[in-house]
């Protein structure tokens, strides 16, 4: 690890001569890549040179222990500066895990309804908004890039784009299977129902990504129209585009605009075929779907929301949060830094094994 650190240090030394160039600036690119590693390099070094002078204060301390006017005074500065260190080595260990190479992308979080009918559309619904209301509380950008609602205000599905820094480090946790149990206002007996959502959260690809040949691409446009055949499009701006070697189908018809509906389309499907290529390159670890946050602890049925109890059980660590409505209102973090922190734990155990 001392060498891992003191290799960073000077990496980091030569960042900062080289944005100490004028001619940097004339350099978006690189001037960008520049300050982007220096971000990322800037907590390790800064909790390495925490750790140094946490372990000088020690050996001080322990210099003053032969002092019998100090030894009281050494002994609280000694104890001090070792829980200090510790501390401090273990934030270094997490700090020098291997970064997912993903981390600084924008999402494509894309929302299903499963098991239940409306009432799983409806918990879409409401996962959708849980989504972009902690978005908005993180400063994210999101944008709508297809919807499909069902006539009482339910999603069947829907795609959004969230643009913002650390988006996909931490909305990476939330893929898969949510499942909600309540009483459904439909229902007259108060019998509690069990529905499901699936959630899916895909790094933005940019074109550089992925290289799609046009001739692979079957483009179908069409007339759009909202839930129960209203909001008719009388002109065919939707569209359609079918990867034909993957048979990958997506969908937008939000945009009046044909051009901006297949704009958009195709990010959606970029991020797709990229994901799917992450997939296949990891197959031996198990695909991308099911292993965004882990190992033995994943399950495919991730979190539940029950709301008789006001609870949100997440099973994968065991943590039963009794703030539904603020979860449900976007309050996401506790949960999420949760399962930071379980991720990091799992990585440094494997890593020790």
């Amino acid at each position: 690890m001392l060498d891992r650190l003191k290799e960073l240090k000077l990496r980091r030394e030569d960042l900062e001569a080289q944005l100490a160039d004028p001619a940097v600036y004339g350099d978006g690119p690189r001037l960008a890549a520049i300050q982007r590693e220096l971000k990322e390099l800037t907590p390790v070094v800064d909790a390495s040179r925490a750790l140094e002078a946490a372990e000088r204060r020690r050996e001080e301390a322990e210099t003053l222990l032969h002092d019998p006017e100090m030894k009281a005074l050494a002994q609280e500065e000694l104890s001090e500066a070792k829980a200090e260190a510790e501390r401090l080595r273990g934030e270094l260990k997490r700090l020098l895990l291997p970064r997912d190479p993903n981390d600084g992308r924008n999402v494509i979080l894309e929302i299903r309804a499963g098991v239940g009918g409306e009432e799983a559309a409806l918990f879409a619904g409401e996962l959708l908004r849980m989504y972009t209301m902690y978005a908005q509380r993180r400063g994210w950008r999101t944008e709508v890039l297809s919807a499909s609602e069902t006539e009482l205000g339910g999603v069947k599905e829907c795609g959004v784009l969230i643009e913002g820094e650390g988006a996909y480090s931490r909305l990476k946790f939330e893929s898969g299977v949510h499942q909600v149990k309540r009483v459904p206002e439909t229902e007259s007996s108060g019998r509690i129902q069990t529905s499901t959502a699936t959630v899916a959260v895909l790094p933005e690809a940019e074109e550089v990504d992925v290289e799609i040949d046009p001739r692979d691409l079957q483009i179908d446009t069409y007339r759009s129209s909202g839930a129960g055949g209203q909001h008719i499009n009388k002109t065919e701006s939707a569209i359609r585009i079918t990867h034909l070697p993957t048979g990958t189908v997506v969908t937008c018809q939000d945009e009046r605009s044909q051009y901006k509906n297949k704009e958009k389309a195709m990010r959606v499907l970029r991020s797709r075929l990229y994901q799917q290529e992450r997939e296949r390159r990891d197959a031996a670890a198990a695909s991308e779907r099911k292993s965004q946050v882990g190992g033995a602890w994943r399950s495919e049925k991730i979190r539940t929301y029950r709301f008789l109890q006001s609870q949100v059980v997440e099973h994968r660590i065991g943590l039963t949060s009794y703030r539904l409505d603020a979860v449900l209102n976007g309050e996401l973090d506790e949960i999420i830094d949760a399962l930071v922190t379980a991720d990091a734990a799992e990585k440094l155990g494997n890593k020790d094994g």
